[in-house]
């Protein structure tokens, strides 16, 4: 895959050398604020899709059209282990800096498309049509930009503070997250809803456009990594699939650790506005206003958890997760079933949340510190987007449909067992801070 010349000037242009605090603390915000655009544009798609769900979709009852919405979520999650190859060989041959400035090209056409598309009643199946592909595109740069910013991160920072700088990809994904409802909040209080169903979904979506040609131009002063500049003077031996395949426990274990979080993660976070209305009755504004404040509390907890992995290592932290996330999931999701007032929502899914942190704010580093440099970008970014894809693309619609056939506790079950999967791996396995291959390239 490969991106106009200009896009990818300068990416080495900063010797090993020369890397002083402040230009690495530069170039860290500079990717980080890319994520945050990247993740805006992401996750608008779903704190949306309770007003736009009717514009791309025939008539019908409510949860016939959240579960449509729903799929064409987890269809965009099919694109993301497509985006994490290309991406992640890419960065691997190229440089992380080349393959971050593609992605957020491809995001913001993506944004462009939905926000321009006629509704059904004008185009009729050719709306469906292009959301999906517009899911497609967003998908396809979503999957390159998490094993890639999580490298960049991994390797921009120091091995003492490597766990605080990585956690800022999470702070950074969730702020993107955060925005997309603070635009949903702001819109909700300055139009009807009848505007809002009719026009204003398509707001947050130009302005995710247009905060990602921002974006590409933070992304042009970016330094390359020492890692990747050191690396790639030395001529490859083989091509980055086959020395990838040569590395076949690191694939399972970044399966096996992310399966768990990333179901647990998308259900507080994505699936928990439309839960909170569907299913335990609160109106749009309540859901939105409960999932905005845990959603901030949740990213300020990021980078504390970050630097404690720095102190006690990353095995500890992603074994407290897996231990309380299987023990606590059932009990939480079915008092929350039955909560009536606002602030029982918010402490509910707040605790959960808590949980989710221990996995959240340091899996990044802990699949970076597995893989060698020559394939770090590929080895982070596949294997994690096809897990995603599979766990946390279908966590929406897999709930909605056990609520679909009157089993709605199902659906804990499935977030605990997969839960409680990760937690063996977490035993098992050994602590990457003690044993990161990014000193040893």
């Amino acid at each position: 895959m490969e991106i106009p010349t200009s896009l990818s000037q300068g990416s080495d242009s900063a010797p090993a050398a020369v890397k002083t605090t402040s230009s690495r603390l530069k170039s860290i915000f500079s990717g980080s604020v890319g994520n945050m655009v990247e993740w805006y544009d992401w996750y608008v798609y779903a704190a949306f899709s309770l007003y736009f769900a009717k514009s791309f979709f025939p008539k019908g009852d409510t949860t016939a059209q959240l579960l449509n919405t729903a799929a064409i979520f987890a269809v965009g999650f099919l694109m993301r282990p497509i985006g994490g190859w290309l991406m992640g060989l890419y960065a691997d041959r190229k440089g992380r800096k080349a393959a971050l400035m593609a992605s957020v090209l491809l995001m913001c056409f993506g944004s462009l498309i939905i926000a321009l598309t006629p509704s059904y009643e004008m185009i009729g199946v050719g709306a469906p049509i292009l959301l999906v592909f517009a899911r497609l595109l967003q998908g396809l740069s979503v999957g390159g930009e998490y094993g890639t910013s999580a490298t960049y991160l991994s390797e921009m920072a120091t091995k003492e503070r490597r766990g605080f700088f990585s956690s800022f990809q999470y702070v950074t994904l969730i702020s993107g997250q955060l925005i997309a409802l603070g635009v949903l909040i702001v819109l909700q209080q300055t139009l009807t809803t009848e505007q809002l169903y009719a026009w204003g979904w398509r707001v947050p979506f130009v302005i995710g456009a247009l905060c990602a040609v921002v974006a590409l131009f933070l992304r042009r002063g970016m330094e390359e990594t020492e890692s990747f500049t050191r690396k790639k003077k030395e001529k490859p031996k083989e091509s980055l699939m086959r020395t990838l395949m040569r590395h076949p426990k690191e694939l399972m274990t970044v399966v096996g650790l992310t399966m768990g979080g990333t179901l647990a993660f998308y259900t507080y976070t994505t699936y928990m506005q439309k839960y909170l209305v569907n299913t335990v009755g609160m109106s749009i504004t309540d859901s939105t206003t409960i999932s905005a404040a845990t959603l901030f509390l949740f990213m300020c907890l990021q980078p504390f958890v970050g630097a404690l992995s720095d102190k006690i290592g990353r095995r500890p932290i992603l074994i407290a997760f897996g231990v309380m996330g299987t023990l606590c999931t059932v009990p939480i999701l079915t008092t929350l079933h039955t909560v009536q007032s606002w602030w029982g929502a918010f402490f509910l899914i707040m605790a959960a949340l808590i949980i989710v942190s221990g996995y959240t704010s340091i899996n990044a580093v802990v699949k970076a510190e597995l893989f060698p440099t020559e394939i770090r970008a590929l080895g982070v970014g596949l294997p994690y987007a096809l897990t995603v894809s599979i766990f946390g693309g279908t966590a929406e619609y897999i709930a909605l449909w056990f609520k679909s056939i009157g089993m709605e506790t199902g659906y804990y079950w499935y977030v605990t067992a997969c839960i409680a999967v990760s937690l063996l791996v977490y035993v098992f396995m050994k602590d990457t801070r003690k044993h990161s291959r990014i000193e040893t390239d």
